[in-house]
């Protein structure tokens, strides 16, 4: 019996994954060797939307490489090696670390040859990055064949590119339009889409020039199949010993206990929210700080903050926070997730947010650990150890957790950019893992805010960069029938479910809130989120979900 697209993209999923596991298990292989072969073909069958062009067998693909190399340190075109670490101590060496753009971690550059790159997030980073790398292969594998003929001869092309990037080096001026004339032969690609895809690659500042990407891609795909050079991807005894142990997730949640109890809070209500560290901190004091007397208004100050970061608003709100029952935890423990502390006991007005009051009583005023988005697997790791009673010299503190409430970004299969959804369960992708619950939050709390709003099922998924049109039409369309696709979701479940139900160590009854904002719509032409970031169309949204969650929260 033939297999549907859907099945056979899931099947190369699977590959994917059992083959990133071997070799991260082995210790080291080469991308273009019998190893990574392997995942290239897997990648090449599946071919995600986010790559755009990927299999096609000469055409480079232009966005989906801006995408990649603002998630990877910048000049990891230029190295042959590359090893994947954990955090083993360069952070206190004289190396200046390189932080991604669009992914932050820290990685460090030791010569022209080799990038170390900190995996400090779980699994869902390793495959992440493993991902983006097979796809650079792939591109530089193109850009070498399109440079040389049969017998390995190199064009003129490839000769005025060198002398472009030497120019470019040297600081002389380029005449952009004739550079990008011979580029597009390189990338066979139309003048128009290399032209445009140099000035987007020039308005990153985390990223060199595409003439230098592409020249350097080329230079070392030529190296390996002319010289025998191979490149080569290796991970650290000391990686491979850590993954799965919640050694980052451990130090950071204890942190932040550490923290509440030594300004005596672990016994008071708490409410956890995974959000962004915005948010939560504009939503409430700028109704305290500032009078803010409806959402309308909140959003009026949080579009002007986010605008331009540095006005008097956002002073005025971080500096009246700070007295008045806000602290910052930023990360120390390599998690690269900040979390905040608000003590709602130590505020001046008597409302959280207009038409919310708070507690007369300072022992039931309300805690909020806010912490920074997790990424995949992380998300159990951290909320697994947060979730935990504090041990101190044999002593447990458990902690009054009342509520977690998860706000996220996420691709959404029906509507577009910056609607909402709002799941009814999280269906764990490639396994028989789903989590039904109980939602506070309900579709109809977002009615009459102009945005587009879809409740049902969302699948959790191991890479959003592994996901093609023929997988997600059918979770759509089928009997699942998601509304949209994320990462966290069934992961933070778990943590939760265990903690409640398992363990003990929080409530039964404790409230569960879920809401997402759509980032992108990977079905739809220019809509992934290689098309670009969300801007401003995503503060109206952001700021529309944590409203309601603390509005949810504490109104009866």
């Amino acid at each position: 019996m033939k297999r549907t697209r859907a099945q056979e993209s899931r099947a190369a999923i699977e590959r994917l994954y059992i083959t990133m596991r071997h070799l991260y298990n082995r210790g080291s292989y080469k991308p273009m060797g019998v190893s990574g072969e392997g995942l290239i073909q897997a990648l090449m069958v599946l071919s995600p939307e986010i790559y755009g062009s990927l299999s096609d067998s000469e055409k480079v693909e232009l966005d989906g490489l801006l995408y990649v190399m603002e998630r990877l340190p910048k000049g990891i075109e230029e190295c042959r090696y590359i090893r994947l670490i954990s955090r083993e101590g360069y952070e206190t060496s004289h190396l200046e670390p390189i932080i991604p753009a669009r992914r932050k971690r820290n990685c460090y550059r030791l010569d022209e040859q080799i990038m170390y790159v900190e995996m400090t997030r779980g699994r869902s980073d390793i495959y992440d990055i493993l991902t983006h790398l097979t796809f650079l292969y792939i591109e530089s594998r193109k850009i070498y064949q399109n440079s040389s003929d049969p017998k390995g001869k190199l064009s003129a092309n490839w000769k005025m590119l060198e002398e472009l990037v030497r120019k470019e080096q040297a600081g002389e001026e380029l005449d952009v339009e004739s550079a990008s004339s011979y580029l597009s032969h390189i990338l066979v690609r139309t003048f128009e889409e290399t032209l445009a895809a140099v000035k987007k690659f020039k308005k990153s500042s985390h990223t060199h020039s595409l003439f230098s990407i592409v020249y350097h891609l080329g230079k070392l795909a030529l190296e390996e199949a002319s010289q025998g050079m191979d490149r080569e991807i290796s991970f650290s005894a000391t990686l491979r010993e850590r993954i799965g142990h919640h050694v980052y997730g451990e130090l950071w949640a204890n942190r932040i206990k550490e923290t509440l109890l030594h300004k005596g809070l672990l016994q008071r209500p708490i409410h956890i929210i995974s959000a962004n560290l915005h948010s939560v901190l504009h939503t409430i004091y700028a109704h305290q700080a500032l009078s803010a007397k409806s959402f309308e208004e909140i959003g009026q100050i949080a579009t002007a903050i986010s605008i331009k970061s540095k006005t008097n608003e956002g002073r005025r709100i971080r500096e009246y926070a700070e007295k008045y029952g806000f602290t910052d935890l930023p990360d120390e423990s390599g998690t690269n997730i900040g979390a905040q502390i608000i003590d709602t006991a130590k505020m001046e007005k008597s409302s959280l947010i207009p038409g919310v009051q708070l507690p007369k009583e300072k022992e039931k005023c309300p805690v909020f650990v806010v912490m920074d988005y997790a990424f995949g697997e992380q998300a159990y790791e951290c909320f697994d150890e947060l979730l935990k009673p504090f041990a101190v010299d044999g002593v447990k503190y458990p902690l009054n957790v009342m509520s977690t409430s998860i706000m996220g970004k996420a691709g959404i299969l029906h509507g577009g950019k910056g609607d909402l959804m709002v799941p009814t369960a999280h269906i764990f992708e490639g396994t028989a893992d789903n989590y039904p619950f109980r939602n506070e939050l309900k579709k109809s709390d977002f009615k009459g805010f102009g945005l587009g709003v879809y409740q049902g099922p969302m699948i959790t998924v191991l890479g959003t960069s592994l996901q093609n049109k023929d997988i997600l039409t059918y979770f759509m369309q089928s009997s699942w029938k998601a509304i949209g696709l994320e990462m966290e979701g069934a992961h933070y479940q778990k943590a939760i479910q265990a903690a409640s139900k398992i363990r003990g160590n929080v409530k039964s009854s404790i409230k569960i809130l879920y809401a997402y904002y759509a980032s992108d719509n990977p079905l739809e032409t220019g809509s992934t989120l290689a098309s670009g970031a969300l801007g401003m169309d995503g503060v109206k949204p952001t700021y529309l979900i944590t409203y309601k969650i603390l509005e949810k929260l504490f109104t009866k």
